[in-house]
């Protein structure tokens, strides 16, 4: 018999975490987040939280890089390796429309765990895209409740640009990944050309948001020892993955 997902998440995690709503809570009724920009008060909306998976998550991505939601989830599962991965975090998971189609790729005693910090979104996580291999988590991710190398993959897709300090966020999914795992972001991508990212830095920033140049990422998976770090810019998003080197015999 398959061990249930809510136990075993918890068996992965450094923090206790109350089972509240169908996902387990690190954070209670206080967040000490800062104070939200309008695009954060978007997503932390019951209302966005209903028509994103269906209308607002594909229409927006669709505009702003040319691929369908299904083909982007394509993209993830094989960038990340998931048929030979046991355990996924997906970081900012929403609503859970991709932690779901990932889990469904990850072997048979795979868990799948989504990861955000909006009740919300992860009420309508539990109520859209739970399965035997899914598990939602609430909390802060500069801080992921989970010990050092605990992931053989992790991704955070569509949110970076939203958060008030995404490079700790990132250097908090490399901390959690296994040697030998794999990472992958989906994010927001300004061109060379100095007026149109100058453009689009403006009119980011008015709302809250974050747009990144074409090495931010590189240079962050490289400085913390990342290898085969790929990169793909398509009009204004950039998807970056990269792997943990594997632990040598020695080390192991």
């Amino acid at each position: 018999m398959s061990q249930d997902p809510v136990e075993l998440t918890r068996g992965l995690m450094s923090r206790t975490a109350e089972l509240r709503r169908g996902f387990l809570d690190v954070l209670g009724e206080s967040t000490g987040a800062p104070v939200p920009t309008v695009a954060q008060r978007a997503m932390n909306s019951p209302f966005v939280a209903t028509v994103y998976e269906r209308l607002w998550r594909p229409t927006a991505f669709y505009a702003a890089s040319g691929l369908t939601h299904r083909a982007e989830q394509r993209r993830a599962a094989s960038a990340l390796h998931l048929p030979d991965a046991h355990r996924l975090l997906d970081v900012a998971c929403g609503p859970g429309n991709f932690t779901a189609p990932l889990a469904a790729v990850l072997p048979d005693a795979g868990l799948a765990v989504g990861f955000d910090i909006s009740e919300s979104m992860l009420t309508r996580a539990v109520a859209d895209n739970s399965g035997p291999q899914t598990c939602y988590v609430r909390g802060d991710a500069r801080m992921l409740p989970f010990d050092d190398e605990t992931f053989d993959a992790v991704c955070c897709f569509g949110a970076l640009y939203l958060m008030p300090e995404p490079f700790r966020v990132a250097g908090e999914m490399v901390r959690v990944l296994r040697p030998g795992g794999r990472i992958a972001i989906l994010t927001s991508y300004a061109p060379e050309a100095a007026a149109v990212r100058h453009l689009m830095t403006v009119a980011a920033r008015s709302i809250g948001l974050t747009v990144f140049g074409r090495h931010a990422f590189i240079d962050l998976f490289s400085s913390a020892g990342l290898v085969d770090i790929e990169q793909q810019t398509q009009r204004a998003v950039q998807f970056v993955v990269a792997a943990k080197p594997a632990a040598t015999a020695q080390e192991a």
